[in-house]
């Protein structure tokens, strides 16, 4: 089965490690004790991360450390860019909105 980076952020807890390993390199036991989950669920979500390209693991002695590999990243972030006109044009329309709702209640307000 081919992965890609859609499939790695699609689950929040890879997310939530993508997320952990973007502060610093940890062993996969160290990532393991961040979450309520079991040690062989955070193992599967690794293998997922790692098969997608999105980190590596490298055996040191006998510990395997995860390090994040931002640049494989930039195919989710280049799609998620191209609604950002789309949202940023939504939400000046809501804070439009909530203004004039917000300057009629005011008005309202005065009048009684």
């Amino acid at each position: 089965m081919r992965r890609d980076v859609f499939q790695a952020i699609a689950d929040p807890v890879r997310r939530d490690i993508i997320e952990l390993l973007a502060e610093q390199a940890l062993t996969v036991n160290a990532v393991a004790e961040q979450f309520k989950v079991s040690r062989p669920a955070i193992s599967k979500h690794l293998k997922i991360l790692k098969e997608c390209g999105i980190i590596v693991i490298d055996k040191q002695g006998r510990e395997r450390f995860c390090q994040i590999q931002p640049g494989s990243l930039i195919p989710a972030f280049l799609w998620i860019g191209q609604y950002r006109k789309l949202w940023e044009q939504k939400l000046d329309s809501f804070e439009e909105y909530i203004n004039k709702l917000h300057t009629k209640t005011k008005e309202n307000e005065k009048h009684k």
